[in-house]
């Protein structure tokens, strides 16, 4: 990577924290809306989120999901595959997963593990991993001839920035469990992802169905720009809300309420850190 593009995605030049946080409130209000219309239009909603380790998949996706009504939208994140799954035709697991009417699934990782970390790893045979080139735009196509709206995001990172995410894992005991062996392995074979990264795109990025890739050094750019096309590539209005009246509280009648020695309540921790602070 050339030094100009090392200063034009470098920390330096990150979208400023306040401008951030204003333009991802507007959009996440937007996606709500967005939500609203595909609940009511049944429609379907698949979007895959592929890139390497520590690219920025997992914010992205949190940030999708934040204010989404869960009853609607769902995140698939799936383990290795069990033995009964690995006698399986390979999409079948995922085809399971697949959004019903009116809901939205985010894929953290997807089918496309196969052109990525198993052929790499060696986790499939040559057979196999050629086998699935050839039949995922058969796939995507059924899906897409079937009314279901697929996305596709690769998140890019540069090798420089991806090392200093698994640096800032190392002592951080909340994120320490990002950090696997398949990580620091992918490290080793940087190149060798490249070239599966390629080889993939030579074969599934089409006019009908193209991955779309987000720079992500830069995380909040990426949040951003990730959100942004996901609303452009649903046709969604936004729909009249319907008219919501809050009652009044009926008087009360003859209820009385235990006495509050009745129950167990948790430790008021929070009050114990009040006292601590304020001595």
């Amino acid at each position: 990577m050339s030094k100009k593009k090392n200063k034009k995605t470098s920390s330096v030049d990150r979208v400023p924290k306040r401008i951030y946080k204003d333009e991802l409130e507007r959009l996440q209000t937007e996606l709500v809306e967005m939500q609203q219309w595909i609940i009511a239009n049944k429609a379907r909603v698949l979007v895959l989120f592929e890139g390497r380790d520590a690219a920025g998949k997992g914010g992205a996706i949190k940030r999708v999901m934040q204010y989404l009504n869960p009853r609607h939208a769902r995140v698939v994140a799936l383990p290795k595959p069990s033995k009964k799954e690995r006698g399986q035709w390979y999409f079948q697991r995922y085809i399971e997963r697949l959004p019903t009417a009116g809901e939205i699934v985010l894929m953290d990782r997807s089918w496309y593990n196969r052109a990525g970390v198993e052929i790499v790893m060696g986790y499939c045979a040559e057979d196999e991993y050629q086998q699935f080139l050839a039949q995922a735009p058969i796939v995507e196509g059924l899906l897409r001839d079937d009314g279901i709206i697929l996305i596709k995001y690769w998140f890019s990172v540069s090798d420089e920035e991806q090392h200093a995410r698994f640096a800032s894992r190392l002592d951080d005991p909340m994120r320490r469990w990002k950090l696997s062996p398949m990580d620091l392995e992918s490290i080793l074979r940087w190149e060798d992802y490249s070239r599966a990264k390629d080889a993939m795109f030579a074969a599934t990025d089409l006019e009908e169905s193209p991955w779309w890739t987000i720079e992500s050094d830069d995380k909040r750019a990426a949040r951003l720009n990730a959100l942004t096309h996901l609303l452009d590539s649903v046709p969604y209005k936004r729909l009249k809300p319907e008219k919501v009246s809050i009652p009044d509280r009926p008087d009360a009648d003859d209820y009385e309420r235990p006495p509050r020695e009745n129950f167990r309540y948790v430790p008021d921790a929070a009050a114990d850190l009040v006292r601590e602070e304020t001595g």
